[in-house]
């Protein structure tokens, strides 16, 4: 039985639709993610680790949010996990409001890094957190290991530590491995 999940995936700009949520494939891509985050609630899972990024971050957490709004998922606890403080400081007002909202409805935010480490480490270090404080991982990615990416990294990771781990393609919105 599996009681937390960590979720990782690609910013808008790795998409196809980049920051139009209307497209179809989004949509698509959000309605699997609700469809996985409902059938990890049944066997289970109530609390569900987002990294507090652009992108699969964002929606991850604000789909468990309407999700926790129905009787049936009332129990589901948004785990907020940042890279660092002021890590969204470049990002515009609405993005940024977006954000204020799921780090004020999550059941608890914590700060992994601190602003100013080398490149990347932070982020680094915030996936590797919600892997290991999670029993399985739900990753948005393709697969595609000729891009260096923090969502392919972070499923490594979770290989690495042995973590069951369901992957949704971000074009096809296939879902394979389904371990969880």
């Amino acid at each position: 039985m599996f009681f937390t999940c960590a979720i990782t995936g690609h910013r808008p700009t790795r998409f196809k639709w980049k920051y139009n949520e209307n497209n179809n494939g989004c949509k698509r891509l959000k309605k699997r993610l609700q469809e996985q985050f409902a059938m990890l609630y049944e066997k289970g899972v109530r609390q569900f680790w987002v990294g507090g990024s652009l992108g699969v971050d964002m929606w991850a957490g604000e789909i468990l949010l309407r999700l926790k709004e129905q009787p049936e998922y009332r129990e589901i606890k948004l785990m907020m996990a940042l890279p660092f403080e002021g890590h969204n400081a470049d990002w515009d007002e609405r993005s940024k409001k977006r954000l204020a909202f799921l780090v004020r409805h999550s059941e608890k935010t914590v700060v992994i890094g601190e602003k100013g480490q080398a490149p990347g480490v932070s982020f680094r270090q915030r996936n590797e957190y919600m892997v290991d404080q999670a029993d399985c991982l739900l990753a948005v990615y393709d697969n595609d290991r000729t891009i260096r990416s923090g969502t392919g990294m972070t499923v490594n990771y979770a290989q690495k530590v042995g973590k069951p781990i369901i992957l949704i393609h971000p074009d096809t919105g296939k879902i394979t491995n389904s371990l969880c």
